[in-house]
């Protein structure tokens, strides 16, 4: 699982730094997570091939999240796009694409499928036989949700002397990968556990951007490998986090350590400050260990 940030700073984009977008890569999907405004030119950037991307999750309806959508959006038109493109989003969403393609006669030449998204409780939006993706509902001045990303178990690995020595053939690979008992040549039940050993344990991501500090995600976040949670403020603004519905980084990694989660990546900087090392000294007085993003940032996780 890796995850690129394309942007990561709040509000308007600045020469030097971009709005919310990120691409997360998971067994062979290329997820692109909210598109403020440059995003493809991000992408280019970063040399992240368009055409693997066939689902965007947008959290919100501020222009900082999804004003990049409809360039990218006619880009893919340009470019000669056919697959299928999904996008999972608020309702409001498609009405205002859809105008814009309208008024500027600039209809896709590919499938733009909708998934709009009301629900205030989380839900399934996507799954295949590899990866589910859930809601996660958040604490925005307009309806805003997280993204919960988890992969599923995968086959158990083969030990390949044992399987060698009781003498399976290899008719039974798939049926062991599955976890199941096989015969053997000569006919006799071998058990599994003699023959694979289990699968790496599953990896999850969760996004957590726009959003005030809000204990009730915590069940839905709990134990994930990594989570991307804003940190618009520092606590000497900590009086403005109310108001607006964002959290501070303080804030952020109180979320982390009640969820148990394995790192914590922050995010959505005020552009107000010129140093983020700040934003990862305050978090680490509560939890560790924290990264923070930046744009153009990769993260293995």
């Amino acid at each position: 699982m890796k995850l690129n940030i394309l942007g990561c700073y709040s509000a308007t984009p600045r020469t030097f730094t971009n709005p919310t977008a990120q691409v997360l890569e998971i067994n062979n999907h290329l997820f692109l997570i909210d598109c403020g405004e440059g995003t493809q030119v991000q992408l280019r950037r970063h040399k992240i091939k368009f055409n693997r991307i066939k689902h965007i999750f947008i959290s919100h309806l501020h222009g900082d999240h999804c004003f990049g959508l409809v360039g990218l959006i006619s880009t893919f038109r340009l470019l000669g796009r056919e697959a299928d493109l999904h996008i999972y989003a608020p309702k409001g969403l498609k009405e205002s694409i859809l105008l814009q393609l309208k008024l500027g006669n600039s209809w896709t030449n590919y499938n733009l499928i909708f998934h709009e998204l009301t629900n205030n409780k989380s839900e399934l939006i996507f799954e295949d036989e590899k990866v589910t993706v859930e809601t996660i509902p958040l604490d925005h001045r307009v309806y805003t949700n997280g993204f919960l990303f988890r992969e599923k178990e995968g086959d158990r690995k083969l030990d390949m002397n044992a399987v060698l020595n009781e003498g399976i053939d290899v008719a039974y690979y798939r049926k062991l990968k599955q976890g199941a008992d096989v015969p053997n040549l000569k006919g006799v039940i071998v058990r599994n556990e003699l023959m694979t050993k289990p699968a790496a344990p599953p990896k999850s991501y969760a996004f957590c951007s726009d959003t005030a500090y809000n204990e009730s995600i915590i069940p839905l976040i709990s134990s994930v490998t990594a989570l991307y949670h804003e940190s618009t403020f520092l606590d000497q603004h900590i009086e403005l986090a109310a108001p607006t519905k964002h959290s501070t980084a303080k804030q952020a990694a109180a979320i982390a350590k009640l969820a148990n989660v394995e790192q914590l990546i922050l995010g959505h900087y005020s552009t107000r400050y010129d140093n983020l090392d700040a934003f990862k000294e305050e978090a680490e007085t509560i939890y560790s260990p924290v990264y923070l993003a930046d744009d153009g940032k990769v993260f293995d996780i």
